[in-house]
Parts: structure tokens; C-alpha cells; sequence
């Protein structure tokens, strides 16, 4: 999965999903639920890396990938809301804009 633009991104669209995940059950317990910050601590750190990584990512497939700019940009902005990039890692590879069988790095 790591050999390829593709399989990067793919990786990385998921790992930022899950970290996003695990941050707002993180900033459920501590607003809501018993204002235990031990989940903001622990993920707020991992989202933000992996949040980064996904940028780079991004940016790297979108050359590629050999993305318009407009996709570039829609791959960039699905990383603000939580599971955006996972809609837009679907949405790319059905459309054929994240070709999973290419084998440029």
C-alpha cells in the first residue's frame, strides 16, 4: 500500500479519518461526558501528525495523480471536516481521479 501515491494517500485519508474519530470521542468525554482531557491529550496529538502527513500526502498524489487543481484543492479541504477524507478518497477513485493501480511513486 505504501509502494504508490495511491496507496499512500488511500492510507493516510483513512489513518486522518480514524484520528478525527478518536479526537472528538476524546473531546466528548472532556466537554460532556466526566471532563477527563486524558482522550483530547492522547489523540489531539495523533490527529494533528497525521493531519500534516495527509497534507504532504495529498499534494504529492495530486502530482502524481496528475490532478486538476480544483481537485487538489476539494482533497485538501476534505481534511477540515471529520471523514471528509474519506468521502473524497471514495469519490476520487470512482470517478478514476485516484487511479489504486498505478504504480508511480
Amino acid at each position: 500500500m505504501l509502494s504508490t501515491s495511491a496507496g499512500r494517500f488511500r492510507l493516510f485519508a483513512q489513518a486522518e479519518a480514524v484520528s478525527w474519530a478518536g479526537l472528538l470521542i476524546g473531546m466528548l468525554f472532556k466537554y460532556v461526558l466526566s471532563d477527563n482531557e486524558i482522550g483530547v491529550k492522547i489523540f489531539g496529538p495523533i490527529h494533528g501528525f497525521i493531519f500534516v502527513v495527509y497534507i504532504f500526502v495529498a499534494l504529492f498524489a495530486s502530482v502524481a495523480q496528475k490532478w486538476e487543481r480544483r481537485t487538489t484543492v476539494l482533497a485538501l479541504l476534505a481534511s477540515i471536516p471529520p471523514f471528509g477524507t474519506i468521502v473524497f478518497e471514495r469519490w476520487a477513485i470512482r470517478t478514476g481521479r485516484l487511479n489504486v493501480q498505478t504504480s508511480a511513486a
